[in-house]
């Protein structure tokens, strides 16, 4: 794992070696285990290396090749070694010490911009070839690792981190407006509908499935993958699905654990990361390795407000998968002190821009530095589990079976799916009707719904920038409706890239913050293609949703994990309890923000100052999901960002 850093100048200047080392210089806000840079007349490479795999200890980074001239500065770990060994006949004896940055580098010698293809981890890599004058690199699929890059008419510079781009004086620090209006105006968690677009104007970023191609001053970015990529995967009975599946999880799940240090999980009371725990657990006791779990529970004294089918404090649900799964050290983290409110200058500096995903925030934040006491250099995790893994929308897919008048089918799904989850039947065919015939839904309700969603961007701002209508040209609601179904929803996770950044940006920046890397085996490229190369009948069954992780885990995970189709976790929940002893100071944040003229262009001012009339007091603690309540905190995140980090 590394921060990396590089200059190619585009003319016949020699590389000015200040710039490199004052780059370098702005990455030492990042712990190192070394730092070495390479350059020649025209290009400098660097790299601010974290040693997470056993072959990273010691690893000459940057790294030119003689014999191949070729030079490589990477931030990577890649999962598919066996395969590309065999694939460039790699000597039985370099294997086992081979890097990963090698790894690619003999790759490209191979495959050239056919590189990333063959790739299976997270990464982000520049190569300078000699031979053709050419800088070539790529970010892998999913964003899993970041590379900023700014180009002007003498030179070409790239970096994980955005502030030593800004730290050179010759690049502009100015702000994208037309990010900040698709950041405000999307009710949404993503921030902008250009993935390689940032906050700042003259700053880009490679997007995720991308590969970038500098060619005599010319920048080309080649979205290199697409998923799904194949047919459908057609096999004989559930246990061979069963089976198929598990051997491609557990592969995935037993490659992220390389490392020389500890490994760690996130852990809740779910499917996702309960399945990536249990099977982690499993192949670390054969390495004598113990896994240490990380999981949020609410602050002492918390009354669990949540209705019945929510659990706010899943901390006996996750027990008892540490108790069956075993080889598991467990720790329960309430964070006290901490607040969605408290951290935000902490995560504006890590991140380097505003964010949305307020929530979890606190406890994200916890978790690294636990972690990172406890000298973990893997984090796991199961985020993208909703969309591989653990996919399986029982009512979804009731509503596709009626569709298709699979009448006798689709009723018996609804029988079963009532029992399971303990409702009436005429319930579920409720929810059914709506979902299938929504038009008539909304023209019976439409009169009640109102016009009154909230919206944080100053409207004379979104005319401005024709924000709006930008967004509905991606069917984006812009007041935060789903018209889609979840088929389309899904659909668009692997399709649309701007939703991988999310996850891209918080999960670098942190994990450099804190020598950890955070890997989601439940996002292995493998993986993902495996789960959308299935039929769907394999994800709702017999009245069960997630039906394939619930099958597939038997004597992996307990039942009342498992099979648990009635209640979810509900972390957060305690959100507004945290922040109830500093909420004078939030109040007072919010006004200090509406007299500051830095921001009246961007936020709708009217809105903000009605709603905080109505929280001027503490309000009640269901209102942590409330729609106003997050303009208030989006609004005074945006407002910090802009006043001290921008």
């Amino acid at each position: 794992m590394s921060a990396i850093a590089g200059i190619y100048h585009l003319n016949d200047e020699q590389i000015n070696l200040e710039h490199g080392s004052q780059m370098m210089k702005e990455l030492e806000k990042y712990p190192a285990d070394d730092i070495q840079t390479w350059h020649n007349d025209k290009v400098f490479l660097g790299c601010h290396a974290q040693w997470i795999t056993p072959e990273s200890v010691g690893e000459k980074l940057p790294y030119y090749d003689h014999q191949r001239k070729l030079a490589i500065t990477a931030d990577a770990i890649i999962d598919n070694r066996e395969e590309l060994f065999e694939r460039l006949q790699v000597k039985i004896s370099d294997r086992k010490t081979m890097s990963d940055s090698e790894l690619i580098l003999r790759s490209y010698y191979k495959w050239g911009e056919e590189t990333p293809k063959y790739l299976v981890g997270d990464f982000a890599f520049m190569i300078w070839d000699e031979k053709k004058h050419e800088i070539f690199g790529a970010r892998d699929y999913s964003g899993n690792r970041i590379l900023y890059f700014h180009q002007n008419l003498q030179m070409f510079i790239f970096c994980t981190a955005i502030r030593p781009i800004l730290a050179l004086s010759f690049v502009e620090n100015s702000l994208n407006k037309q990010w900040i209006a698709e950041f405000l105006a999307n009710p949404g968690m993503f921030d902008s509908l250009d993935a390689s677009s940032t906050v700042y104007k003259n700053i880009q970023q490679i997007p995720p499935s991308h590969s970038i191609k500098l060619v005599e001053g010319k920048v080309t970015l080649t979205r290199y993958s697409k998923l799904p990529d194949g047919e459908k995967l057609i096999l004989k009975s559930n246990f061979e699905y069963e089976e198929a599946f598990k051997e491609v999880f557990q592969e995935a799940v037993k490659a992220r654990l390389r490392t020389h240090k500890n490994v760690g999980a996130h852990l809740s009371g779910g499917l996702d990361s309960g399945s990536v725990a249990s099977i982690a657990a499993t192949e670390l006791r054969k390495q004598n390795k113990q896994l240490n779990t990380y999981s949020y529970v609410p602050i002492q004294g918390f009354e669990d407000w949540t209705p019945k089918s929510r659990i706010a404090n899943e901390r006996p649900v996750i027990q008892s998968t540490v108790d069956y799964v075993g080889n598991i050290n467990a720790e329960y983290l309430d964070f006290a002190g901490l607040s969605s409110f408290s951290v935000i200058d902490d995560w504006l500096n890590t991140l380097e821009s505003p964010y949305k995903f307020f929530e979890n925030s606190y406890w994200l934040k916890g978790i690294y530095e636990r972690a990172n006491q406890d000298r973990v250099g893997v984090l796991l995790n199961g985020q993208r589990g909703n969309w591989t893994i653990s996919w399986g929308p029982a009512l979804e897919y009731q509503v596709m079976l009626l569709k298709r008048l699979h009448l006798i089918r689709c009723f018996r799904e609804i029988h079963l799916y009532s029992k399971n989850i303990g409702v009436k039947k005429s319930r579920v065919i409720s929810v059914v009707a709506k979902k299938t015939f929504p038009f008539l839904h909304q023209l019976i309700t439409s009169s009640s719904n109102g016009n009154n969603f909230p919206m944080l961007i100053n409207p004379e701002f979104a005319n401005k920038m024709n924000v709006f209508e930008k967004l509905l040209e991606h069917e984006i609601d812009i007041k935060g409706n789903i018209s889609k179904n979840w088929y389309e929803v899904r659909a668009m996770q692997f399709e649309q890239l701007y939703y991988w950044n999310i996850t891209g940006t918080y999960g670098s920046k942190f994990s450099l913050s804190h020598k950890i890397w955070d890997r989601d085996p439940t996002n292995d490229l493998r993986v993902a293609k495996f789960c959308l190369a299935l039929p769907e009948e394999q994800y709702v069954q017999n009245g069960l949703d997630r039906a394939l992780i619930r099958r597939a885990t038997k004597n992996l995970l307990p039942d009342n994990v498992r099979l648990n189709q009635r209640t979810r976790g509900a972390q957060g929940a305690d959100g507004i309890p945290r922040m109830a002893p500093h909420w004078k100071s939030f109040i007072e944040s919010l006004e200090q923000m509406l007299n500051d003229s830095v921001v009246s262009e961007y936020l709708n001012i009217r809105v903000i100052k009605n709603i905080i009339t109505k929280f001027r007091d503490v309000p009640s603690p269901q209102y942590v999901y409330d729609e106003e309540f997050k303009i208030l905190m989006r609004s005074l995140i945006f407002y910090r960002f802009i006043k001290n980090f921008a």
